[in-house]
């Protein structure tokens, strides 16, 4: 299976509008011959922390006007506007720039965004990091945790009562949703995991339908659309807290390890001194106002037990998602 983050992005372009693409700077060319690993060719990889080096040549750096921001699209991006409203104040603060929430409808069209230099910060997620550093140049730095300090969340297949399936074995003969096949929960996780451990591939022994993000799936399970899905736990217990569906709507039938959730960060050629302000503005972000009150993020996130950003590295906290895509068979081909 080979993945690309080639999309046509007509849409996005329309949406922004002309003037905001204005302060956009040219996607990159291709890099001098350097280390790079797995990084695509316009990208270089000298101090081996897999991600994308600022560029030597300063001349290739930008500091737009307007930073753009977006979050990995798992659930409904309209809901998400209103979520990191309080933040993005914060970082219009600290950056001194205005920041523009952009709700991206797919993970392929937000990696597209980020390569061709219209997306500047952004949460991509757990499935998506690997393409997004590979082929966008996406330096991901941070990740939501709990207050103790724990991230992240676990795959789970879920069904409806009343499916006749009770063990992954059932699932032989059904139709089982998965999201998008950039996404680790979503797709590649489950897809690993069926054919080690119970031996178990799409088309042979299942039929798949892919519905485009976990509260598509979700719901779909809820409403006996689909069979089955397999999706990621923490959004599921968002939706439960918002009254989106009752816990009993959906059975767990299998569980799995807990993988890292999304990663926060900043294209790799974005000035110095505006990626350290980036950086800054969520170290700093005050998830309880100073007059006691929650902040939006903090609303949404304490549903799922995070409240604070953590340091992490793609290099360290990716390595069992590199491990499962290595399983999988997934190159990070950019085109």
């Amino acid at each position: 299976m080979k993945l690309t983050a080639k999309i046509n992005l007509a849409w996005l372009t329309g949406a922004l509008g002309a003037l905001m693409l204005a302060t956009f700077a040219a996607a990159p060319t291709a890099a001098a011959d350097c280390a790079r690993g797995d990084l695509d060719k316009r990208y270089c990889d000298a101090d081996g922390d897999l991600t994308a080096d600022l560029p030597t040549d300063k001349s290739k750096w930008i500091n737009p006007s307007t930073l753009i921001f977006a979050y990995t699209p798992v659930e409904d991006p309209a809901v998400y506007k209103g979520v990191w409203a309080d933040f993005i104040t914060h970082m219009e603060k600290t950056t001194g720039k205005k920041v523009v929430f952009f709700p991206v409808q797919s993970n392929a069209a937000q990696i597209e965004a980020m390569r061709s230099g219209r997306l500047h910060v952004a949460g991509f997620n757990t499935g998506s990091n690997p393409l997004a550093v590979n082929c966008a140049g996406f330096v991901s730095f941070t990740i939501m945790a709990s207050l103790n300090g724990h991230f992240g969340y676990e795959m789970e297949i879920i069904t409806h009562p009343g499916s006749g399936i009770k063990k992954v074995a059932d699932l032989k003969g059904r139709t089982l949703a998965f999201t998008a096949p950039t996404s680790n929960s979503g797709f590649k996780a489950p897809s690993a995991i069926l054919k080690a451990e119970f031996d178990m591939m799409k088309d042979r022994d299942f039929k798949a339908s892919f519905s485009g993000k976990h509260d598509n799936s979700i719901l779909g399970v809820a409403n006996k659309d689909y069979d089955a899905a397999s999706i990621a736990n923490s959004v599921k217990s968002r939706m439960i807290k918002r009254n989106v569906i009752k816990a009993t709507d959906v059975i767990t039938i299998y569980k799995s390890q807990t993988f890292p959730t999304t990663g926060f960060g900043h294209v790799y050629n974005l000035h110095p001194d505006l990626a350290a302000k980036v950086r800054e503005s969520f170290k700093t972000f005050k998830w309880i106002k100073d007059d006691g009150t929650k902040t939006s993020l903090k609303i949404e996130f304490e549903k799922s037990n995070e409240g604070k950003f953590i340091p992490i590295t793609y290099k360290e906290h990716w390595a069992v998602i590199r491990t499962i895509d290595k399983a999988n068979g997934v190159s990070y081909s950019c085109q």
